[in-house]
């Protein structure tokens, strides 16, 4: 196997010399899907606009999880989808945890929003409009930015809060990443925790053009360091891993986490680390074409531009996220021979109803065309750099559209070092949230 991905891809024809249908292909009888709440919900395979896949790396048990909730919130135009990565001993646990849970939360955050808004319409217009109206006017699709913005800054909140009450307390030096997002209509809203990473493939004529959606939260960026530092949490490099910023404790050089954002680690509340999700804000376009969500062991060793253009070659969606996998295995094993691959897992969420590859009979170049494109995606009420808007209070730094995710670093693990006496210490953090403190 062995080889590097490319920068340019193989247009169609070569990839489906690539491909073993036998390998890549999937069995719809063993994909996993129940009905929840009114949704469909899919833990792999793929359906009519999704493909996900997810690999186990070799470092142990699959960390990585993954959900897709169709008909979300009980509409038949919403769509959930959630990447979740995690990190620890328990990691895998705590994953898992949080894809079972956080979408139902979420999803009722969002009604009671809803609810809130048609009594305030009621109480303000109720002589001018019909009940109809004003649920066209108040259901998901018009909510606020800000409205969005609430529902996922209060589910991420109590998450946190009954993973600290319902997992085991020999967690509290364990995580999880996430990065959500939520389809309806023509907008797209994502909430992103830690280091996983979205980006959309939008089209420019025959040209596909990556938008990065999130930025990864990482210790090093300036204003992530300067709350952990003003919580007593110290961030830095170790020497033999100086690129990777961790997080470590006031008084001794542990865990080392190598996300400043994350649900769990319940052992760095205290210093900095939080569970607040970025939200960012996109409206559709024709030109838009599909988004992909993907954990760090994808980001690691692929670009957004070679991302894009792996899912554009795929001969068919349905196959398209395991062809980006199995890419990403291969640039594992040809970039850094001497480490253990990374857990990977992705969703891609196809943005029309058009079950047909997206590349066709021109090769796929990127440019940085993308930034003129970027003007539809932004952050909640905030401040503008050259690729998003900032919600006030979260990042408010610019950065560049691939800061610091490009470096392909081989990444060690997400945790350097547990704390000596871990037990006590998690039930002293873990107490404060079952108290409500």
């Amino acid at each position: 196997m062995g080889g590097c991905c490319s920068h340019e891809v193989s247009v169609r024809g070569k990839v489906e010399s690539e491909v073993d249908d036998r390998e890549y292909d999937y069995d719809r009888e063993n994909d996993v899907s129940y009905e929840c709440g009114g949704a469909l919900v899919r833990l792999r395979g793929s359906s009519r606009f999704v493909s996900m896949y997810s690999q186990q790396g070799q470092k142990g048990v699959n960390q990585d999880s993954m959900a897709v909730w169709e008909d979300y919130t009980g509409e038949k135009d919403v769509i959930f989808c959630g990447v979740f990565d995690g990190h620890g001993p328990l990691g895998h646990k705590v994953s898992q945890f949080i894809r079972d849970n956080l979408p139902s939360k979420l999803s009722a955050a969002i009604e009671i929003s809803q609810q809130k808004a048609i009594k305030y319409y009621d109480a303000n217009d109720a002589e001018t409009a019909s009940f109809d109206d004003v649920y066209d006017d108040y259901s998901s699709p018009n909510m606020s930015l800000a409205a969005w913005e609430g529902c996922f800054l209060k589910s991420f909140d109590e998450m946190d809060e009954y993973l600290a009450q319902e997992i085991n307390t020999d967690s509290y030096c364990s995580g999880c990443t996430a990065v959500t997002l939520i389809k309806q209509g023509d907008q797209l809203i994502v909430g992103n925790l830690g280091d996983s990473r979205a980006i959309l493939c939008t089209r420019d004529r025959d040209q596909l053009i990556p938008v990065q959606l999130t930025v990864d939260l990482k210790p090093d960026i300036p204003s992530e360091t300067s709350r952990i530092v003003n919580c007593e949490g110290r961030v830095f490099a170790a020497e033999e891993e100086p690129d990777v910023y961790r997080i470590w404790m006031p008084d001794d050089d542990c865990p080392g986490l190598a996300m400043s954002r994350a649900f769990g680690d319940f052992c760095l509340k205290d210093y900095g680390l939080i569970s607040v999700p970025d939200v960012f804000y996109r409206k559709i376009t024709p030109q838009d074409q599909f988004v992909v969500l993907a954990t760090d062991g994808i980001w690691d060793v692929l670009t957004n531009s070679e991302v894009i253009n792996i899912v554009a070659s795929a001969p068919r969606r349905s196959i398209a996220a395991k062809l980006l996998v199995k890419r990403a295995v291969r640039a594992w094993r040809y970039k850094y021979p001497g480490s253990k691959a990374d857990d990977c897992a992705v969703i891609i969420l196809f943005l029309d109803d058009h079950d047909q590859p997206v590349l066709t009979h021109s090769k796929s170049t990127t440019t940085r065309k993308h930034k003129q494109r970027s003007k539809h995606m932004h952050r909640s009420k905030s401040t503008r750099n050259e690729d998003t808007e900032t919600v006030d209070g979260k990042l408010g730094v610019e950065l560049s559209e691939e800061w610091k995710a490009f470096g392909g670093l081989a990444r060690a693990n997400s945790l350097s070092k547990l704390p000596r006496l871990a037990r006590g210490t998690s039930k002293r953090q873990s107490s404060k949230y079952r108290t409500g403190s």
